[in-house]
């Protein structure tokens, strides 16, 4: 059995990614994190034949489907800093 129909690499390697996601804050690693997890829970549920495509397959789209979860609920990222026109100090 390889590293794909293991569930618990599959939850290290969310973790993993969540750690990154912490470290590089993009909101991009967060959706690959929430579907590795949610892969790894299918694996380890043995709701998974076992198969290399069709377990990527479902990180493919548990990935998409979480990262466009937390992109609606967290908003886009403008990329560009805050600026103030006013000071609260200013009366």
């Amino acid at each position: 059995m390889s590293w794909f129909g293991i569930w618990w690499a599959w939850v290290v390697a969310g973790f993993a990614l969540g750690v990154l996601e912490v470290l590089l804050p993009s909101y991009i690693f967060l959706g690959f994190a929430l579907g590795a997890v949610a892969t790894g829970v299918l694996v380890g549920l043995g709701l998974l034949g076992g198969t290399l495509p069709a377990t990527l397959l479902v990180f493919a789209i548990t990935s998409l489907a979480a990262w466009l979860v937390t992109r609606k609920l967290l908003g886009k990222q403008a990329g560009k800093a805050k600026v103030w026109d006013r000071d609260i100090n200013d009366n």
